[in-house]
């Protein structure tokens, strides 16, 4: 909490004036989704600024225009609160809900979170992949699954950019986060997570009753 408040007192002087939001964040999507997209928490000027998940800076730049390429969101940028966005058949949120010290949340900040995590999930009953963003979400997804009763693969899944792992009735899914240190290297290419939404589309549509 002490983190998120000096963030937005002590604003870089691109955003000095703002007024941050500066709370812990709610995710964001379609009450309905089928997909759920799982970062690791509010970077401090970019959700904790702005008030909505992924919005605000450039992993949330990247990953927006992915989903507005599959048909998933409205527009390809998500700006702040309030813009318009509309978001189809997904629901984005992050494992921690508060922006963490040097955007590196901590294993006990998830630990502290995962309540929060599972009733989100559990609310969203029509969910049927989860679509991790980075190792870090990667764990958080299966420590909400097995917290919600479903008996985890053995072996424990590995993450990896394009895993997979059938849990239950729903799908884990694994892409390398659209961070800066990935997508400035080309780890993470716009192809690349352009195939991994592709899959996380078909897996929740198998079995769907379609009209």
């Amino acid at each position: 909490m002490e983190w998120r408040e000096r963030a937005a007192r002590e604003a870089p002087r691109r955003f000095a004036g703002e007024t941050y939001w500066a709370r812990p964040l709610p995710g964001f999507g379609d009450p309905a989704a089928r997909i759920l997209i799982l970062g690791l928490a509010p970077a401090a000027n970019g959700g904790n600024r702005t008030g909505r998940i992924f919005t605000g800076d450039s992993s949330g730049d990247f990953l927006w225009a992915a989903l507005h390429r599959a048909g998933l969101a409205s527009q390809p940028t998500s700006v702040r609160r309030g813009d318009d966005l509309r978001a189809t058949g997904i629901w984005v949120t992050a494992a921690v809900k508060c922006a963490p010290p040097g955007n590196k949340p901590l294993p006990s900040e998830r630990g502290s979170c995962a309540p929060y995590l599972v009733r989100e999930l559990a609310a969203l009953d029509t969910v049927r992949v989860v679509l991790a963003l980075g190792s870090f979400a990667w764990d958080a997804a299966l420590a909400t699954f097995s917290a919600m009763g479903e008996a985890t693969p053995r072996p424990r899944p590995r993450f990896g950019h394009g895993a997979e792992a059938r849990i239950g009735r729903q799908t884990l899914l694994g892409s390398y986060h659209p961070s800066q240190q990935n997508t400035f290297t080309g780890k993470l290419t716009a192809s690349m997570l352009d195939a991994v939404v592709r899959r996380a589309i078909d897996q929740s549509e198998d079995g769907a009753v379609r009209p």
